[in-house]
């Protein structure tokens, strides 16, 4: 099988899965198996490629050329086969929770949410596979647009409030800032192509590039970079499947990857390590990370803590993007499958609870380990891969950026890195061992609740025992992230 059809592959089947999905609206049980195939065979081409692809001898599949030197293309780097393959294994993972959560919930528009959820899948792999700067783009906003039915699933006023703060902090930053850079990058280099080592040296003063690079970093507003997060926390009104795609598939992630992919492939390493504008958005992401963590601390919404965590997690990313290191690219690009696996477990054990026990505050969480022991030894797990302590995935990609900012000799990044571990701690931590310790705030927990659908309840073991695996097993992503570095 070729490079190119494999390129095809993976973009069509999860539009020949939101078919399938509106053709069995009827027959949930056949609509939702057409969704879990559709994932598991969108993973399967993301594997093939990865034991199939020479990044010596890239291959670029052209759809359109708009203009001459300016195309809609295709091609496959390491961090977007990283990408694509956390993505593509995610997807059946969260549809198998969905099919429990949604049933259980009686949540309405259930083909709907099917199909929304497939075309956003498509976005994101067509951001993963993205060769040049237009083609990203294009995908980024396309997510965003594919995703807004999923916030505003509910149709409540707080829904449809949340969905015009999403629209609307994600739109504006996307044209008013990233495509202005787009469009500034093009005119300064005649070309938008992502190449090994970056296209922009030479091509400005320092202080015109670091303008170009606020714009891109600023214009990533799904990388939730204060001062332009709010959409997130806002977002959390949807159901719990939807802010695990958000927050672990696809979203946050789309975010994260296109600053890598910009500070790798359109600055590169070496420059991004001369600029002034680099360091100040590097001690931005360090403000985000401390000021996220103590505000999580604050929220007794368990969803509203989950969502300020991811916001304090992503800057880890945009930190290691600006520290302008080849150790900080490796340590963030990493770091998007390890929060990936935790994060996604915290959100399917929120949503688990939220289904059985009918409780979203973590006030109301003491002593529910003793009816939902399996899903809250996962919230530990999941947890504990945050704060970054072995052995959990979430250590090696903390270690490495912590050994990032030595290598940038930037002591004060590596104390907001350490406290906001022990941050992380207090916010997170906290619920397992009120689960588990503390006297019982509802008297169902001794009798009367139990674990979450089988369903949901397999989806969250699967991504527990990721976040293990990911520590015992991470040559494969390593060795992969090592070639991102040209």
């Amino acid at each position: 099988m070729s490079i190119e059809l494999l390129y095809i592959l993976i973009l069509v089947i999860p539009l020949l899965t939101a078919v399938g999905v509106l053709l069995f609206n009827q027959k949930p049980n056949v609509r939702e198996a057409v969704t879990v195939i559709g994932g598991l065979s969108s993973f399967l081409v993301a594997v093939t490629l990865a034991l199939n692809y020479n990044f010596e001898q890239q291959v670029t599949l052209t759809l359109l050329e708009p203009f001459p030197d300016l195309s809609i293309a295709l091609r496959l780097e390491p961090l977007g086969l990283l990408f694509a393959l956390v993505a593509g294994f995610l997807w059946p993972v969260t549809s198998l929770y969905a099919i429990g959560y949604m049933r259980a919930h009686h949540e309405k528009n259930q083909t709907r949410f099917y199909f929304a959820f497939a075309i956003s899948i498509f976005a994101t792999m067509a951001i993963a596979l993205s060769a040049n700067l237009l083609t990203l783009f294009l995908a980024y906003e396309m997510l965003t647009l594919f995703t807004l039915p999923l916030v505003t699933h509910a149709g409540t006023d707080a829904a449809r409030r949340a969905g015009w703060t999403y629209l609307g902090i994600l739109m504006t930053t996307s044209i008013g800032f990233l495509l202005l850079a787009v469009i500034w990058t093009w005119s300064l280099t005649g070309t938008l192509e992502f190449t090994p080592g970056g296209i922009l040296s030479g091509k400005a003063e320092p202080a015109i590039l670091g303008v170009l690079l606020l714009l891109f970093v600023f214009g990533t507003g799904k990388a939730a970079l204060m001062p332009f997060h709010r959409w997130l926390p806002a977002a959390m009104v949807a159901p719990t499947p939807v802010s695990s795609l958000l927050h672990a598939v696809a979203v946050v992630k789309a975010g994260v990857f296109t600053i890598l992919k910009v500070a790798v492939y359109i600055f590169g390493i070496d420059l991004i390590g001369q600029l002034d504008a680099a360091y100040w958005l590097s001690m931005l992401a360090g403000f985000t990370i401390l000021s996220a963590s103590i505000i999580a601390m604050t929220k007794d919404n368990l969803k509203a803590r989950l969502a300020y965590s991811t916001i304090s997690q992503l800057s880890y990313i945009i930190l290691a993007a600006m520290l302008g290191v080849a150790g900080g690219i490796m340590a963030g690009s990493l770091h998007i499958a390890m929060h990936a696996f935790a994060k996604i477990t915290l959100f399917f054990a929120a949503g688990a609870i939220l289904v059985s026990a009918h409780k979203s505050n973590v006030s109301e969480l003491n002593g529910i380990g003793r009816a939902m022991p399996i899903t809250m030894l996962a919230f530990l797990l999941a947890s504990l891969s945050i704060v970054g302590l072995p052995p959990l995935g979430g250590s090696w990609s903390k270690w490495l950026l912590l050994n990032a900012t030595m290598d940038a000799h930037n002591m004060v990044l590596l104390t907001v890195l350490l406290v906001s571990s022990l941050l992380s701690i207090f916010y997170l931590v906290e619920i397992p061992i009120r689960a588990f310790f503390a006297k019982p705030s509802d008297p169902a927990y001794n009798n009367g609740i139990k674990e979450a659908p089988t369903f949901s309840l397999i989806a969250i073991l699967i991504t527990t025992t990721g976040c293990v695996l990911l520590f015992f097993m991470v040559n494969p992503a390593w060795n992969l992230v090592e070639k991102i570095i040209p």
